[in-house]
């Protein structure tokens, strides 16, 4: 009897050990077995579709910490000086994100650089302007009563500055500098995941104007990377001419290009700026005042403490690198209280809570937001953001998406008469969403939102009435004439707005948030705020760049703890 038992049990533990491995095989995500069907779509019987990634995380980007989202109290922690009320406390809440635990250094853009001179050579009349449009302002330096130090020539590039912030770049420079970043992370990804081969050592491709990668060329379609040319990707996906040849059968794709619906599968890192209530989250990083569920105080600056002096440091050091008084950038010969003059090597001071440096002092950074005096969260109280404008791809006769070549390159002339392209040959063309496309949305009625409930004409009483087009702006900045090329002389004709104006403030009015070394104590606060148009520079404003997370919540460790 014990026998028969013992072979029952026996028989009943591999049963339960052979649908254990069939389940965990299952939840390797390998296989897309339908729970709600009842069979396996991966094999080719029943379909055939492509296996998934077993990986569902996603990993951290490249010199980034991890930011678990929340709730947080922004705005203004103590009195405005300039007796102020439009920046008061409000409860917003904000998804996870990655954030770099430092700014963009001058090595870092310098990378950048070099490689637009190597893509689209300013030798070639057909890129003359793209390395131009991406190079920091130098003359941010320079001053009608002040000696500049020689730094317009030797901050950029120098060596002993490579680990400085990079200044001197606009808000367009920086959005520039993501797009490329989440380009270069996408495509070393796929050399390492043996899709694509090492592009600039292939010795039958040119990477150079239109040839070069775009994460977003590829997800639309990897036939349109490089024209067509098949060589860029390895033997794993192109044989027997699996990528660009349309007659082969299902099943040799299958077998030899999962690899590409896996990646495809795994959404690229976005690289962007970020928004204002993400940044000031993370300077402010509450986090090391949580005492289980609520967070005790409010803080001042990126630190614990109401004072700027590290009271552990016995030399009386600053925890930032700002203007501490009239003619005190750094303290005395011998007795330097915060390393630096002007800007100071990032990761110079101890980090917050968070792990991120410098987010009070050394430079202040550009974030995605247009300004308008007030942030109103009534509107939107989660991962609230002012200043998007929606695009979408153009798209041929045959539906697929557009490639710019160097005849597609329109040249915009700034209004401080910078010249920048409209996009870079190899990019998708891209146009404003229509009337169509938001047809009956319940989301938003048009492309350009950045005025939206503020100002534009549908949120204002008298939008149907017929010169309703013609009513004073809420935001009466100054018209701005963009300056014309005489195409005789190539010199740039500026025409000035001769009218009065009451605000600065317009569409392009970009937000900057944190202290810099120009700065007195009072701007150290991160939830002060500022503004500048997203043309211009400074020698005291720099950029970072986050990536939302995907998925944030799929954590089963995190606590919630009994609500006292």
């Amino acid at each position: 009897m014990s026998k028969i038992v013992n072979k029952s049990l026996l028989f009943c533990g591999i049963v339960l050990v052979m649908s254990g491995c069939i389940k965990n095989n299952l939840d390797e995500g390998s296989d897309r077995y339908s729970e709600n069907i009842g069979y396996n779509f991966s094999n080719l019987g029943y379909g055939g579709l492509s296996k998934l990634s077993s990986v569902s995380k996603q990993e951290v980007p490249p010199s980034m910490v991890s930011i678990e989202g929340g709730l947080f109290v922004m705005g203004q922690t103590e009195q405005d000086i300039m007796g102020g009320t439009v920046n008061k406390a409000k409860n917003v809440h904000v998804q996870g994100f990655y954030m770099d635990d430092s700014e963009v250094s001058n090595k870092e853009y310098l990378i950048y650089l070099d490689w637009l001179a190597k893509i689209f050579p300013k030798s070639n009349p057909k890129y003359k302007h793209i390395y131009t449009a991406a190079l920091p302002d130098s003359t941010v330096w320079r001053g009608p009563m002040g000696y500049d130090g020689n730094l317009s020539k030797t901050y950029l590039r120098h060596r002993g500055y490579e680990n400085y912030p990079v200044v001197g770049v606009s808000w367009l420079q920086a959005n520039d500098y993501c797009k490329w970043r989440t380009d270069r992370v996408a495509e070393i990804k796929l050399v390492k995941q043996k899709i694509l081969k090492p592009l600039y050592s292939t010795n039958n491709v040119t990477v150079e104007g239109k040839n070069h990668f775009d994460i977003e060329v590829f997800e639309a379609n990897p036939k349109l990377l490089f024209g067509g040319n098949k060589a860029i990707y390895t033997n794993y996906v192109t044989q027997p001419d699996t990528l660009l040849n349309d007659s082969i059968s299902f099943k040799t794709i299958e077998e030899n290009n999962n690899k590409l619906h896996i990646f495809k599968q795994s959404p690229h890192l976005d690289f962007r700026l970020p928004t204002e209530i993400e940044w000031e989250y993370a300077a402010k990083a509450d986090i090391e005042n949580r005492f289980y569920n609520t967070i005790r105080g409010r803080k001042k600056y990126a630190w614990r403490g109401e004072s700027t002096i590290d009271r552990q440091s016995k030399y009386f050091v600053q925890h930032a690198n700002f203007k501490q008084s009239k003619g005190n950038y750094n303290g005395i010969s011998g007795w330097n209280s915060d390393y630096g003059d002007i800007t100071t090597p990032i990761r110079s001071f101890p980090p917050n809570a968070y792990g991120l440096y410098d987010m009070s002092g050394n430079v202040a950074e550009w974030v995605s937001d247009v300004y308008r005096p007030i942030v109103d969260t009534n509107l939107n109280d989660l991962n609230y953001n002012r200043g998007k404008s929606y695009r979408k791809p153009k798209l041929d006769e045959n539906g697929d998406v557009i490639i710019a070549t160097y005849k597609d390159i329109t040249y915009d002339t700034l209004p401080n008469g910078k010249i920048t392209p409209s996009v870079l040959p190899g990019q998708i063309l891209k146009e404003n969403i229509n009337d169509n496309d938001v047809y009956l949305s319940m989301n938003y009625t048009k492309a350009d939102t950045k005025d939206y409930a503020d100002g534009e004409l549908t949120s204002t009483i008298d939008y149907n009435e017929a010169d309703s087009e013609e009513r004073a702006r809420m935001y009466n900045s100054p018209i701005i004439y963009k300056p014309r090329v005489n195409n005789k002389t190539g010199e740039i004709e500026i025409q000035y707005d001769d009218q009065r104006r009451t605000t600065l403030i317009s569409n392009s009015t970009r937000v900057y948030k944190g202290g810099s070394w120009k700065d007195r104590a009072y701007w150290l606060d991160p939830s002060q705020r500022r503004y500048m148009e997203e043309y211009l520079s400074t020698d005291y404003i720099g950029f970072r760049c986050v990536v939302s997370k995907v998925n944030e919540n799929n954590n089963k460790n995190k606590r919630v703890p009994f609500l006292f």
